[in-house]
């Protein structure tokens, strides 16, 4: 984890640095490559004083305790729960006592959901009890649940060709595992096409590389004009053992049970504090993860590692004196699980003055071994970025990818605004829990 926290303080210090107007955005730029290549090596002492500092300085492992202590603290912290909230005040305090500047909390309407008791248990050809995790906001079923015959297809191509057989039965999606981005258009369409399709429920195969016997939950979403059906996900074993079930010609019954309820959207914040940049103050290179989380785990990868190494960006810079040229915003969001919802209401109160964000960055792909950063702008500014990152070869993490992401800050990337994301020999994101 203190690898992957350099490699973020340290980019997000040495942008924030670089004089200039502004970071090269549209292949314009007031400096010649030249001036700037220059200016970017003169920061070599800075670099390699985050990284004493970071790996093995007083700050050494500082970010994981943190962690840790909140989690250990607060647990589980789904968008609209006490839980998520009180996390938020706590970030808030600590913030503060960190010494921060302009802490304070932007306050937005978020989703609450309740997963309540649920079950699924498999009454024809034999007895079985499934482990699910239904998936947000999904509703409910009736108190004495949906009992109903099960259709396996392992597509959607599939399941419309079987249209005709899926009226008034649970469809089980035993989709085959390729990608994240890829196969996650199951879990949160599952249950849209089944009841296109005139089925009572959907139960889609967890989005994971492997399993065991371990059911992930996620968002799901429904759609206008398409009846709302109630959605969960099973077991990569389970939805295997359906599939070779019916290849057999067995017909299976389930009975499924679901006590989920959505309330009106609550109350809740983006928490946010700064370091103001000295010469540039009304310039903003912002820093982020996401505080909420699921029901059904801590949140320690997805994503208190985020937010903590994004607190701890600013930590280090306030730690050894420097005083940025930019200011250096960190925003902890609010809702992110349920679709990026506190992102969304932040970038609505914020674009007016989207020109003065010279670079957006989210750690969410989980806290691994970082092999470099993924970077979304301009080659002029792909340029400035491969020489920004020469300056993490101390620990091997200088590598620029393409394709930049992060459900939080993809408003301002389809805005223009340049953007870095954390880039993770584990490839993918953290299974099932997106």
């Amino acid at each position: 984890m203190k690898f992957l926290l350099f490699s973020f303080v340290g980019v997000v210090h040495l942008l924030s640095l670089n004089s200039g107007k502004a970071i090269c955005r549209d292949g314009i730029c007031q400096r010649t490559f030249q001036e700037i290549k220059e200016e970017i090596a003169c920061y070599g002492d800075i670099a390699k004083a985050i990284i004493n500092l970071a790996v093995f300085g007083k700050a050494q492992n500082r970010s994981y305790e943190r962690l840790a202590l909140l989690v250990d603290t607060v647990g589980p912290r789904l968008s609209g729960s006490k839980s998520l909230e009180k996390a938020i005040q706590m970030m808030y305090q600590n913030l503060q006592d960190d010494r921060l500047e302009n802490v304070h909390l932007e306050p937005v309407k978020i989703p609450h959901w309740e997963r309540g008791e649920e079950s699924a248990v498999m009454l024809e050809p034999r007895i079985h009890k499934m482990a699910i995790l239904g998936l947000g906001s999904s509703i409910g079923t009736p108190p004495e649940g949906i009992t109903a015959e099960v259709l396996v297809v392992t597509s959607f191509d599939q399941l419309w060709r079987k249209a005709q057989e899926a009226r008034g039965k649970i469809v089980v999606y035993n989709q085959p595992y390729t990608n994240y981005s890829s196969t996650v258009q199951y879990r949160v369409q599952g249950a849209v096409e089944a009841a296109k399709v005139g089925a009572l429920a959907s139960l889609i195969r967890s989005v994971a590389s492997f399993s065991i016997y371990s059911p992930h939950t996620g968002v799901q979403e429904y759609q206008d004009g398409v009846p709302k059906i109630p959605t969960a996900c099973i077991t990569v074993e389970d939805a295997e053992m359906m599939s070779r079930m019916v290849s057999r010609g067995s017909r299976i019954v389930i009975q499924l049970k679901m006590g989920a309820k959505n309330y009106p959207d609550a109350d809740s914040f983006n928490t946010v504090a700064e370091i103001t940049g000295s010469k540039y103050p009304e310039q903003v290179v912002l820093v982020s993860g996401h505080l909420d989380s699921w029901d059904v785990g801590q949140g320690a990868m997805d994503d208190g590692g985020g937010a903590f190494i994004s607190w701890e960006a600013l930590s280090l810079i306030k730690d050894l004196g420097l005083r940025p040229k930019r200011t250096l915003r960190l925003v902890l969001w609010t809702a992110e699980e349920q679709g990026g919802i506190g992102a969304f209401q932040y970038y609505q109160s914020h674009k007016a003055n989207i020109s003065n964000y010279s670079l957006v960055m989210e750690s969410d792909l989980g806290t691994f071994l970082p092999s470099g950063l993924q970077f979304t702008g301009s080659e002029k500014a792909r340029a400035i970025m491969e020489q920004v990152m020469s300056l993490l070869q101390p620990i091997n993490t200088t590598q620029v990818f393409g394709a930049g992401e992060g459900t939080d800050i993809n408003f301002w990337i389809q805005a223009g605004v340049p953007d870095f994301s954390s880039k993770m020999f584990q490839e993918g994101r953290r299974s099932g829990h997106k």
